[in-house]
């Protein structure tokens, strides 16, 4: 960078790709037919869709250092009250989300848990390590953090440790939350945005942390590049090594999957600042500036609509049966577009859903609102 206060373009474009990414791989017209490539990993492994959440708690990580600047990246009470602050309205904006709309599900059965509440936990976790160790000490807490967490859910697993009836993750939810408390959707009571999992995610943070750092003190933008790939190479490597004895996994948020999905995101964030910020190829970029100006509110209304389609805008069919909105989209109108290709119908669907929070994105970045919490 030609001076530390000039913002890099492939920052904004990088969160704004993974949002983009984040709403199209939830809402498909239908979960039965899918492209692989869109789906999470059954349970170890990673897909591109595994990609897309370390990838925003990284830049998420990437932000807090360049943020906290004002705070001398020290910790103090004003930058404590600041990071808890935001950390427990990110989690409070989740936990409605999965209440929302309020009245059809009792709060007995309510989640606690999801993906707006890991980022504010793990935010919350992340930030206070960050500010409260050197840079030169950060990289020791981090990796203590996932030697520790390796640790623990090899000893106390039981005798498949990172199996999913097995894991440590699992017995903690259950024991803090409850049964009703967690998510279903594997078959049994498991959260994959869990208490104890949210430990390692927030190693994630960090890692995008020290990239920040990394990003703030390199005036030679060809010269960051380069580190950050060889970063990255190196991360692979760890991780890559590391699977044989820890498998990657993202529904455990496993060590090797932080040191996978970092690695890649290193990568993939020196080849965005190559295009963008070294050669200029900007052409392609606007739509994910728009997602990423207002990230949080594109999430929340993506969550939102679905939610509304599926609850509250229902009706009797002729045939007397309740239909709601959503089924009725994906039966009545993408089904019948390639009735004989149906992922691709299914793909469609989620591109149209993508459209329309792309719209009030759009709207927002027109009126120069951005809402920050």
């Amino acid at each position: 960078m030609p001076t530390q206060n000039q913002r890099l373009l492939s920052l904004d474009v990088f969160r704004g790709l993974t949002i983009a990414l984040m709403v199209m791989v939830n809402n498909p017209g239908s979960w039965g037919h899918v492209y692989p490539p869109l789906l999470h990993a059954k349970w170890h492994g990673c897909t591109p869709t595994d990609l897309v959440f370390p990838f925003f708690m990284f830049i998420v990580g990437v932000t807090l250092y360049l943020s906290f600047g004002k705070y001398d990246h020290k910790l103090t009470n004003e930058s404590l009250k600041k990071v808890v602050r935001r950390g427990l309205l990110i989690f409070l904006i989740g936990l409605a989300l999965n209440w929302f709309p309020f009245y059809y599900k009792s709060i007995t059965d309510l989640r606690i848990f999801g993906v707006l509440q890991r980022i504010g936990f793990s935010y919350i976790i992340a930030a206070i390590i960050c500010l409260s160790f050197s840079l030169r000490n950060l990289w020791k807490a981090g990796l203590t953090i996932l030697i520790g967490y390796w640790v623990a859910l090899y000893l106390f697993g039981g005798d498949d440790p990172y199996s999913l009836t097995g894991n440590l993750v699992k017995q903690i939810d259950l024991a803090i939350l409850g049964e009703n408390h967690v998510y279903k959707g594997f078959g049994i009571p498991f959260d994959p945005e869990g208490i104890l999992s949210s430990f390692p995610a927030a190693v994630t943070i960090i890692f995008g942390y020290y990239i920040g750092a990394l990003i703030k003190s390199t005036t030679d933008k060809q010269l960051l590049v380069k580190n950050l790939l060889l970063i990255g190479a190196i991360s692979l490597f760890v991780a890559l090594a590391w699977d044989i004895f820890f498998p990657i996994n993202k529904a455990i948020w496993t060590s090797s999957y932080v040191m996978y999905t970092g690695g890649l995101a290193c990568i993939v964030l020196g080849i965005a600042i190559e295009l963008l910020d070294v050669r200029h190829i900007t052409k392609w970029s606007k739509p994910f500036q728009v997602f990423g100006m207002n990230p949080l509110i594109i999430y929340v209304f993506s969550g939102a609509i679905v939610k509304l389609m599926l609850i509250v805008f229902k009706w009797t069919n002729s045939a007397g049966e309740t239909v709601n909105a959503y089924a009725w989209l994906w039966s009545d109108v993408f089904s019948q577009i390639t009735p004989n290709h149906l992922k691709f119908s299914s793909f469609l669907m989620a591109v149209f859903h993508l459209l329309l929070c792309y719209a009030v994105g759009y709207w927002m970045y027109k009126k120069k609102i951005v809402i920050k919490v």
